[in-house]
């Protein structure tokens, strides 16, 4: 009996014959990515397969119609995927009869006509994707029926007409876009409130309207995209309360007044792109400060004054500013000295302020002598008391406060302990809670680690690297003040004896995020940084269960092409390490990618590299490959296998212990990625950017396919 019929990724061309309907038992047929072709009428035959779940035919040339015998598949029926093909005419009516569909994937195609209101009815559809194709007439009002849709893709096609306010309802909706019709009237309120929404795609429109004056109920919301529509008016300063925005674009369009001083409560902000329109007045300084700002686009609006300076503006380039004549501030680009930097306004102002700097200073003085004998340095014969500048903020901390902050290096604050050192828990006099990684000054190895760290983290900003706060360094004592982690490490949420249960999803998002980190590293950073010891312990988890690669000791800076390498002093971790690595001390981006590989494997098979059960020549990863693919439950994760709720924890699935299969397609790709950056040659290892995109295709692909 056939239960999975497979034939996806090959060369097969002709059609789909249709005795392919006398097979009554599959659940899951998939002939995705062939050169097969011809109209449909196989559909018909299919529809006797009463207990199939999945039917992919994508990206194949497929022609013709939609035939309305696609109404007749059992309710059984959850994933319908025909997506790059060539299917022309309409939407069929009767496919609304197949009431257990979650995801429909038509996208790419020529698909004309209107959209059916019966479509609108499935209360079941959590993905309707019909991007790409020649759609028109109106976005049905009857969307807001659509209670259970998570993914809204509609982009490219003719609608025309509003967007419908009913959207609004669909309170489980992340992914709305809606770009490159001609979509008009004014956005929506209604879709300020969809507290889950994480995309918002509506450019390319003819909107109208101004944003509403309350923006700050989608509090997950991860990127906005208005650009190139009529919008006017403001922009509200309740988007400032969107913490969790990377990615902001109203450009090209006749927005005007000031740019809101809250943009710079954007504290995730990457990219944030207000070319084209009317906005007037200052650039707010404040928007310096945003660490992970890299994009910024003012250009062609009527800003003046004087153009701030560090953060992004440190290497902003005419491009963004242009279009502003009456901007000042940096003459390199071309842009006149403002009137208070000229050397008349300088002396004028030098005049009245010497005598108060010179004051100033000897306060200072005569304040540092007084200290000086008032605190006692760690250990005597030191020369002063440490202290810690941020790199970024500038705070002072005494040594006298980390002793206070740590309970004076108490058990009960200890955390971690390692080959350079221990770190503590401590919660700073302003009430930051921080980790105080304190070096063993007894090992020679602990001091370069320090000094090391230190300069790796002040050289990167990103959302997913641990964040350097402080150092403190004297003779006696050397410690680093970083990001404190709520939930611990990848290590202790992995193997701990009562750890959380971990879904196939929360796995994937923490890997992608460690995957993100060491993109940026090796391939967005001006120096290329390799971490060298990528292992699941140094992968700590914020609040959000967010994931920040730490422990950057025994990083190395490479310089030269994407082949280079050099030589490394302090070696990984054993199980971790690249062979080229651990046998000869030569270090590539590539040996990261190996790490990485195997902390992959690590995380959905559940079982460390360093497993006792792997004796001999049995690695995990060969112990993984051996049961690649047809056994591969045989290696996955038990909890895995647990029926996984959508919680915390879980994700959009249910994978049973009798549903072996539905498992094969949720994991197979992750493994085989894994096993693909582990491999034991370098050149047929991937690239972290790769690596990143693939990831984000099995999530986009993991969440099309499972029911909550």
């Amino acid at each position: 009996m056939v239960d999975v019929l497979d034939l996806s990724n090959n060369s097969l061309d002709g059609t789909v014959p249709v005795t392919f309907g006398h097979l009554r038992a599959p659940r899951f047929l998939n002939v995705e990515a062939n050169n097969l072709g011809g109209e449909l009428h196989f559909l018909g035959a299919l529809s006797n397969c009463m207990h199939l779940q999945l039917l992919d035919i994508a990206k194949n040339s497929f022609m013709g119609s939609i035939p309305d015998g696609v109404g007749n598949f059992s309710n059984k029926l959850q994933i319908l995927y025909a997506h790059e093909n060539q299917l022309s005419g309409r939407l069929p009516a009767m496919m609304a009869n197949i009431s257990g569909l979650l995801a429909i994937s038509l996208y790419g195609n020529q698909l004309s006509q209107m959209i059916p209101a019966e479509i609108m009815l499935m209360e079941n559809l959590q993905i309707l994707n019909l991007r790409d194709n020649l759609l028109v007439g109106v976005i049905p009002t009857e969307v807001g029926m659509l209670r259970s849709l998570v993914e809204l893709h509609l982009y490219n096609n003719k609608f025309i007409g509003p967007i419908p306010d009913g959207i609004g309802n669909l309170s489980n909706l992340q992914s709305l876009i809606l770009s490159q019709n001609n979509l008009s009237s004014s956005i929506p309120n209604s879709l300020w409130h969809l507290k889950n929404l994480i995309l918002l795609y509506l450019s390319g429109n003819s909107l109208t309207g101004m944003l509403p004056v309350d923006t700050g109920s989608v509090q997950v919301i991860d990127q906005v995209d208005l650009s190139t529509n009529h919008l006017s008016g403001a922009i509200p300063i309740s988007l400032g309360q969107l913490q969790t925005l990377t990615y902001f674009n109203l450009s090209h369009s006749m927005l005007q007044d000031s740019i809101p001083d809250s943009l710079s409560k954007l504290t995730s902000l990457v990219t944030l792109d207000l070319s084209d329109n009317s906005f007037s007045g200052t650039i707010p300084n404040s928007l310096a400060n945003l660490t992970y700002l890299r994009d910024l686009n003012f250009s062609f609006n009527k800003l003046e004054g004087q153009i701030p300076t560090g953060g992004v503006f440190s290497n902003i380039t005419l491009d963004s500013l242009m279009g502003n004549g009456a901007l000042c501030g940096l003459p390199h680009l071309g842009f006149s000295p403002c009137a208070s930097n000229s050397q008349t306004a300088k002396l004028h102002i030098l005049k009245y302020l010497l005598p108060s700097i010179t004051a100033f200073v000897i306060c200072i003085i005569v304040l540092s002598l007084i200290f000086k004998g008032k605190f006692k340095t760690p250990k005597e014969g030191s020369a002063e008391p440490p202290t810690m500048v941020d790199a970024v903020n500038h705070i002072l901390v005494s040594y006298h406060e980390i002793v206070h902050a740590t309970r004076n290096f108490s058990r009960d604050n200890l955390i971690g302990v390692g080959s350079f050192g221990k770190v503590f828990k401590g919660r700073l006099s302003d009430g930051l809670m921080v980790a105080i990684k304190v070096l063993n000054l007894e090992s020679e190895q602990a001091s370069k680690s320090f000094d090391v760290e230190c300069q790796a983290l002040r050289m990167v900003r990103h959302r997913n690297l641990v964040r350097i706060i402080s150092t403190c360094s004297n003779p006696d004592f050397k410690a680093l003040v970083l990001q404190y982690m709520h939930n611990g490490s990848l290590e202790t949420l992995m193997h701990s004896k009562d750890r959380p249960h971990l879904g196939f999803l929360k796995r994937l998002d923490i890997m992608l995020d460690v995957a993100m980190a060491l993109e940026y590293l090796h391939h967005h950073h001006s120096d290329v940084i390799l971490h060298c010891d990528l292992k699941p312990s140094n992968v700590l988890l914020d609040e959000e269960f967010t994931a920040h690669l730490a422990d950057f000791g025994i990083a190395q800076l490479l310089i030269g092409d994407e082949t280079s390498i050099i030589s490394a002093s302090m070696p990984g971790t054993v199980g971790y390490m690249a062979p080229e690595y651990g046998s000869i001390g030569k270090a590539s981006r590539k040996s990261d990618v190996f790490s990485y590989g195997i902390m992959l494997l690590e995380v959905f098979t559940g079982k460390r590299p360093t497993d006792p059960t792997l004796v001999g020549e049995l690695s995990q990863r060969q112990w993984v490959l051996d049961a690649f693919p047809n056994r591969i439950t045989e290696v996955i994760d038990p909890d895995l296998l647990q029926e996984e709720k959508a919680d915390g924890f879980g994700a959009i699935s249910t994978c049973s212990n009798a549903d072996f299969s539905t498992l094969d397609i949720c994991v197979v790709s992750i493994v085989e990625l894994g096993l693909l950056c582990s491999n034991e040659s370098p050149d047929r290892r991937i690239p972290m950017n790769e690596v990143v995109n693939k990831l984000k295709k099995i999530r986009t692909d993991y969440n099309s396919q499972f029911d909550e």
